[in-house]
């Protein structure tokens, strides 16, 4: 996890979702993003706060340190449990940012034919848009991007039914939660215990199977995330 999701409502349901007293400070409509299949290497839509307020952009999906090895590709994700001790991502460690989701899309293994996947898609069962606890390297008061800008989502371990799809999940955070994590004023300690204390629990979410078609980076539309019975593969 995670390396599909979704985020197609506009910039302003994700706002009101957050809920803040804190002026955004770049410009902003509610036109659909209408992207049911995001992958790495895109650009996703987040949201990371300064001292003059909230600012929106779009990153790449995905941040390598400048030492690491060029063969390999940037790093998507980071996982809760370290992310704050090692070295790997000690530069943007200070960066904390949102990526705003509608739900995220995990693979579950045939335990007869392990070869055949089938994709499920998460959402909150409220409904309600999400916000994944990031990390990044991005262009400040609305700079040109730089080489070597990109985002990771952090993650946790799931539990309880969610293990069944997958042993890992994003750390999304609550309205609140999320509000303090992009304080500029959070210090690092409280950021380390928010994102390993704060992230909701399996209780939160809804799953079912949705069709192989998202496997193809090249599809996006609603149907992507229908539930499998309302359509055929």
């Amino acid at each position: 996890m995670c390396g599909r999701f979704a985020q197609y409502r506009g910039l302003a349901d994700f706002l009101a979702e957050l809920n803040s007293e804190r002026g955004v400070i770049s410009g902003y409509d509610n036109v659909p993003l209408a992207r049911y299949n995001v992958a790495p290497s895109t650009r996703v839509h987040m949201l990371y706060g300064e001292a003059r307020g909230i600012h929106l952009s779009a990153v790449r999906w995905g941040w390598a340190p400048h030492w690491a090895k060029p063969n390999l590709p940037p790093t998507i994700n980071a996982r809760v449990e370290t992310v704050a001790s090692g070295k790997y991502f000690s530069a943007i460690w200070p960066h904390r940012a949102l990526i705003m989701a509608d739900g995220w899309y995990e693979w579950v293994k045939d335990d007869a034919t392990p070869q055949k996947k089938q994709p499920y898609f998460i959402k909150l069962k409220s409904g309600a848009p999400m916000f994944f606890a990031a990390l990044g390297q991005y262009p400040i008061d609305e700079g040109e991007e730089r080489d070597g800008d990109g985002v990771v989502i952090i993650t946790q371990s799931s539990a309880g039914e969610l293990l069944a799809i997958h042993d890992r999940q994003p750390v999304v955070l609550a309205p609140d939660a999320s509000r303090r994590w992009i304080d500029p004023e959070l210090t690092s300690v409280e950021a380390q215990e928010l994102t390993q204390t704060q992230g909701l629990p399996a209780e939160a979410f809804t799953w079912y199977p949705v069709t192989k078609a998202v496997g193809n980076v090249k599809r996006n539309s609603h149907e992507l995330i229908q539930p499998l019975g309302d359509l055929e593969q």
